[in-house]
């Protein structure tokens, strides 16, 4: 098992994570557990997450629908409501077992109820591993914006048990993978050398790729938690990614996040070439091995005009200019404010 020190807390990675969660609930007096989970991960993670933790059993279980649509403060009300009926109190512990809209929607729930409890995050999808349960930010979509209301508050332990995986289709695998991808564009262009010899899905999710991938996000969120400079760098894709996503859902469209990012990441890609951030050879270089693994999404007129409103909430913007985290040459980033719309327009077109 390989242990990872945050700020304020340990990211503990392997089968032998359900041992660390076990020390890490008999060392502290909680008064009362509570699992939030939804349908999925009711059904196919729970019953391991109790075999191999029985200090669990009595744990309430808060099951909510699955789907970023489910994102929202609505939900949440019904999270306090049952935390509030059931007696939760500033002792109690949030446990979060499910993908990232579980960790980011549990911890923002933990972060606000009686002005913050304990919670610890259970991913069970390559998304939440590498990204959504490392790093403290919590949230909730709002008004068609994604993460619009949210929170910086640290989880207590971080358990990744790669175990989960096995419940997950190949779609999900890929997900979480763009993110992966994202990391390594911005931060180590070894590991990009790295990822682009891998030839089978089954490879993206090895553990040794998820701690990886997890030690490099770990290393930035722990030199910029609040996000005030190089933490911006992880929003590679999310610009346009997170535009896109937002306009497909509100058109009830099929979409996973890591689809909608992969795009981003193409599109971005073409606008820091745009701006000479990058070369031709980059850009192509970058384009090819997403393409490779990712559908192209078709982006209608309707939606491009969605997706350019919600980007003028993007939260890197600085008053009226548009700031993008783009690369900097392979394994390097910059935070460029000024993009212009026309950019954003021409990337689309190309993408």
């Amino acid at each position: 098992m390989a242990t990872i020190k945050s700020t304020s807390y340990s990211i503990h990675i392997g089968e032998k994570s359900f041992d660390a969660l076990n020390i890490f609930l008999s060392k502290n007096t909680y008064s009362n557990y509570y699992i939030i989970c939804d349908e999925n991960t009711f059904e196919f993670c729970l019953p391991t997450l109790l075999f191999h933790s029985p200090l669990l059993n009595e744990a309430e279980i808060i099951e909510l629908e699955s789907g970023e649509d489910k994102k929202t403060l609505e939900t949440c009300l019904q999270v306090w409501g049952a935390l509030t009926d059931t007696g939760a109190d500033k002792k109690s512990l949030i446990i979060n077992l499910g993908g990232g809209v579980i960790s980011d929607l549990g911890g923002f729930v933990a972060s606000t109820f009686k002005r913050g409890i304990d919670c610890i995050n259970i991913p069970t999808t390559l998304l939440s591993m590498v990204d959504a349960s490392v790093g403290g930010k919590t949230g909730v979509d709002f008004e068609g914006i994604k993460n619009h209301i949210g929170t910086t508050s640290e989880p207590k332990g971080v358990f990744v048990n790669p175990v989960f995986l096995e419940t997950l289709s190949e779609r999900q695998i890929k997900n979480g993978y763009a993110e992966i991808i994202k990391i390594a564009l911005i931060a180590d262009a070894e590991f990009w050398k790295e990822l682009k010899k891998i030839k089978s899905v089954k490879e993206f999710s090895s553990e040794k790729i998820i701690a990886k991938a997890i030690t490099l996000k770990n290393t930035i969120v722990k030199k910029d938690l609040h996000e005030n400079d190089l933490r911006k760098s992880l929003n590679f894709g999310h610009n346009i990614g997170h535009a896109l996503e937002s306009a497909l859902i509100s058109q009830q469209k099929d979409i996973l996040h890591g689809e909608a990012i992969a795009a981003g990441m193409i599109m971005e890609s073409d606008i820091a070439q745009s701006l000479k951030r990058i070369s031709v050879k980059e850009q192509k270089e970058i384009t090819d091995y997403i393409s490779s693994i990712y559908k192209n999404i078709k982006i209608t007129k309707e939606i491009e005009t969605q997706l350019l409103k919600y980007i003028l909430h993007d939260k890197k913007n600085i008053g009226d200019d548009l700031c993008f985290a783009l690369p900097k040459v392979i394994g390097a980033y910059e935070l460029y404010c000024g993009v212009k719309i026309e950019l954003i327009k021409k990337a689309i077109s190309n993408y």
